[in-house]
């Protein structure tokens, strides 16, 4: 399975950066109990701290609202994923478990203040690319909705369209069945590349913790970026 950057991205969004970290043979379930303790520990230290800060105060999620407009998408409307998440922790709703991958995602996508999204790789077909919707790019989400992904940045397959940094689809959604898995990470476009491979190698060696198999880190970007593939 490869991955790769439309020109239309590189158009759009000049210093974009997406880590995409390949994983198998891993096992999937409920949360151990230590990690569910150290999510929630997190949440509420994070609640404390959103007590005196607004949205614009957090750099990863101006960041990406700053994406959402370069590519056409009204960030108002359509918050990245990461803006949810932080909204919700702010309001003291913290998030209950649902399984070790999802619950970790949003650790990271927490930690890291960045939109993540993971997928069963046996439910993608094909290649990856990621791309800009156009009118007719849609998906069921996860939330029960038909998403619109025009003018939005996403990952799409030789079936459709599956995740993007507002709502991931139905369709390649991890489960407690899941052994194979892809994560996209949807890096801030301001890091440079050392600290993006640290990011990276962090989620990765953190996951496999966790699940076991094994994980192998691709890097894509524009501008100095180049594009870099590591087994790990």
């Amino acid at each position: 399975m490869q991955v790769t950057l439309e020109s239309i991205v590189k158009k759009l969004i000049p210093n974009a950066k997406f880590g995409i970290i390949f994983y198998e043979d891993i096992t999937i379930g409920s949360s151990p109990q230590m990690l569910k303790g150290r999510i929630r520990l997190f949440q509420e230290s994070l609640n404390i701290d959103l007590l005196e800060k607004e949205m614009k105060d957090i750099p990863g999620i101006m960041e990406w609202r700053s994406v959402f407009k370069q590519t056409g998408t009204d960030p108002s409307r359509y918050r990245p994923s990461v803006e949810a998440l932080y909204r919700r922790i702010k309001k003291g709703q913290f998030l209950e478990p649902f399984n070790s991958a999802v619950d970790l995602n949003n650790f990271f996508s927490l930690k890291y203040e960045i939109p993540l999204g993971i997928y069963d790789s046996t439910k993608i077909n094909g290649d990856i690319s990621i791309t800009i919707g156009e009118a007719e790019s849609t998906y069921e989400g996860l939330n029960g909705r038909e998403i619109s992904l025009k003018n939005m940045v996403h990952a799409k397959d030789a079936t459709s369209s599956f995740g993007s940094p507002f709502v991931d689809s139905q369709r390649t959604a991890i489960t407690e069945t899941t052994t194979s898995a892809v994560q996209i990470i949807y890096l801030k476009p301001s890091m440079d590349t050392e600290e993006c491979k640290k990011m990276l190698d962090a989620i990765l060696k953190m996951f496999t913790q966790v699940h076991g198999g094994t994980g192998r880190v691709v890097m894509l970007g524009t501008g100095s970026l180049s594009h870099i593939n590591n087994s790990i």
